[in-house]
């Protein structure tokens, strides 16, 4: 798809999800595998404002690692910085430091030119914000929640004290992080308190398997983190990235999260798309602390879920991916 082409998707997350105003700072932090993506975004940016800077970086190792340091220095110093990435630096320390100034942040994890213009681009963001806000709401006013799939999860977390967050792809605050064009409400349970099996029977994008399962994942989760991995051939495979990690921190359970795009109707493998699937529910695994907790791990890994059931302090919000609020 040549630049001409996706420029229009670029200017709807300029415009509309990055909400760029005139002569702010913009950072585009992409990497050597997407910078057809940050051409077509700095093309829409410099429409508005003619603060606009591109840095290129190797392709990190695995989602969750950090920008090189010059990257980091540039994300604190830009008011808005949209990130094009193969690999996710969202849960790294930059990225929260970044936030943290008031930088906001949009990610574009695995971005591809097409992914700027078809499938969950295609959302009416703003027409979605106030269903995001109001199961983030949910989140943050529940104490417990009890997750439950056809496949076989059944696990509880413990939300007291923690906030949910609304990553609607709109950034209309400082400091406001979210990620296009995922649409999700999440919450960082308290660490320690997970409990019970899930199943992954969607997909894990972060191996990039190019697809769905072939077999689900069972993980054994006590004490707040994964401590049994069984299955096929995926399992086995997550079960020896985590192992080459070398870092405890990688099996905790950090996010319980919510699909809210109405544009993404299916789990397919593809990173950015399965986040967003509508009525799905995903497991962050690893770090954290960008989203409300308190771990730093070496990674952040997703899995996904098809028709879960999700019940705050015994209330139904999540019928088998249905929606009951």
């Amino acid at each position: 798809m040549r630049i001409a082409g996706v420029v229009s998707g670029a200017r709807k997350v300029v415009r509309t999800c990055a909400r760029v105003r005139e002569a702010e700072k913009v950072l585009i932090a992409a990497d050597t595998d997407t910078m057809e993506v940050a051409e077509a975004l700095a093309v829409a940016a410099l429409e508005i404002t003619p603060e606009v800077v591109t840095t290129i970086m190797t392709p990190r190792e695995v989602d969750g690692g950090e920008p090189p340091e010059v990257v980091a220095a540039a994300l604190v110093a830009a008011d808005v910085s949209l990130i094009p990435v193969s690999y996710s630096i969202s849960h790294s320390t930059a990225v929260r430091n970044a936030l943290g100034s008031g930088t906001r942040v949009l990610s574009l994890p695995a971005a591809t030119p097409d992914q700027l213009v078809r499938g969950g681009a295609e959302a009416d963001f703003e027409a979605q914000s106030p269903v995001v806000r109001r199961v983030a709401g949910l989140l943050t006013e529940a104490t417990t929640a009890h997750l439950t799939t056809p496949a076989g999860t059944d696990c509880t977390f413990d939300l007291r004290g923690r906030k949910g967050n609304a990553h609607d792809c709109i950034l209309d605050r400082p400091g406001k992080f979210s990620a296009f064009p995922n649409i999700e409400a999440n919450v960082s349970p308290m660490d320690g308190t997970a409990q019970g099996v899930i199943v992954f029977d969607g997909s894990i994008p972060n191996l990039r398997l190019g697809g769905t399962l072939r077999d689900p994942v069972i993980c054994t989760v006590e004490g707040g983190r994964i401590v049994k991995v069984e299955g096929g051939y995926e399992a086995g495979m997550i079960r020896r990235v985590w192992e080459g990690m070398g870092d405890a921190a990688v099996y905790n359970i950090a996010q319980l999260a919510i699909g809210l795009n109405p544009a993404i109707l299916l789990l397919t493998g593809v990173w950015a798309q399965d986040h967003g699937a509508m009525g799905t529910v995903h497991i962050g695994i690893g770090t954290s602390a960008n989203l409300g907790g308190v771990t730093k791990a070496a990674a952040h890994f997703d899995g996904m879920m098809n028709r879960p059931t999700l019940r705050l302090d015994g209330r139904v919000v999540l019928e088998g991916g249905q929606l009951r609020i």
